[in-house]
């Protein structure tokens, strides 16, 4: 009597990019672990002559970077975000957004505000669609240089807010220029305070130098550690603060909108931070040294700003 065949069941096997983790990917993990194929390859990141522009800046820029970890792929976003969870959260906000717009716009809310306040909004939130717009630039850097896709996504998602903050600073100076003065719908007026009040140029030096910024990591820490933190605590915080005092309420709760997004940026960057210096302690001493370099410029940038909305 023959003996029948035992067959043991097939084990499944994990996606071959986290064949080491023995276990199924999250659904974060299977749209975004190693999406950036182009660092760390030799001879170059791009499959192009190694003494081509574009690889010789990715090799002193990024590779060359003092800012090194022996695998960045092992950072995670502490909030996992893919693209399809980042449309739907910022979807049901714009929606709670659009209703605070149409409450407001009801109400005729906008008519009833000062014109001292109105004077005041033209010159720091307003114009602050020129200063976002140079966050968003500089993020979208970021998420270019950065060595790993989980790093890029939490960039690119970071330049995403600005553009939505950007698009309701011009909802709203449309909205005074039709309730108030018709010049706020102008973006020249807006732009002429930015190139000319001297409120405004310290911050517009600071956004410019930190442009070219151009390591990777010091770009991060520029941007997420010293700059955007320091920005946000006046043209978000400290703003909605006098919006509240002043009566406008509209602007206080889109204000405080936004101060999720700012959030949410401080704690992926701070995460970024603490990841680098744990997998290799010797970043501390770069990281330390940007931030001592960048924190003071941001922060004497903004005080100019801050003293405007104290006033």
């Amino acid at each position: 009597m023959s003996t029948p065949e035992v067959t043991r069941p097939r084990r499944p096997r994990t996606w071959p990019q986290l064949e080491g983790a023995r276990r199924k990917p999250s659904e974060y993990e299977v749209v975004t672990h190693h999406v950036s194929y182009h660092f760390d390859r030799s001879p170059g990141p791009f499959d192009l002559d190694v003494s081509t522009p574009v690889n010789r800046w990715y090799l002193r820029h990024r590779e060359g970077s003092p800012l090194r970890v022996p695998d960045w792929n092992a950072f995670r976003d502490p909030r996992k975000l893919t693209y399809r969870a980042y449309v739907e959260q910022q979807s049901r906000r714009e929606a709670y957004l659009d209703s605070v717009v149409d409450r407001y716009e009801s109400e005729a809310h906008r008519r009833e505000l000062s014109p001292e306040w109105v004077a005041l909004l033209s010159r720091t939130y307003l114009t602050s669609r020129y200063s976002c717009h140079v966050l968003q630039m500089a993020a979208m850097y970021l998420a270019s240089m950065a060595p790993s896709s989980y790093v890029t996504n939490c960039a690119e998602f970071q330049a995403a807010d600005e553009m939505r903050r950007i698009q309701r600073i011009a909802y709203r100076a449309a909205s005074l220029g039709a309730d108030h003065d018709p010049a706020l719908r102008d973006p020249a007026t807006a732009r002429a305070i930015w190139e000319d009040d001297p409120a405004w140029q310290p911050l517009r030096e600071c956004l410019e130098r930190m442009l070219v910024a151009y390591d990777w990591g010091e770009a991060f820490v520029a941007l997420n550690l010293c700059v955007k933190p320091a920005h946000d605590a006046v043209l978000i915080d400290a703003l909605a603060d006098a919006a509240a005092a002043a009566g406008d309420e509209e602007l206080a709760l889109t204000l405080g909108d936004f101060g999720l997004d700012s959030e949410r940026c401080a704690q992926w960057s701070g995460a970024l931070a603490a990841f680098a210096v744990e997998a290799e302690p010797a970043n501390a001493e770069p990281i330390d040294a940007w931030t001592a370099a960048w924190r003071p410029r941001a922060e004497a940038a903004v005080a100019p700003l801050r003293e405007l909305l104290a006033a």
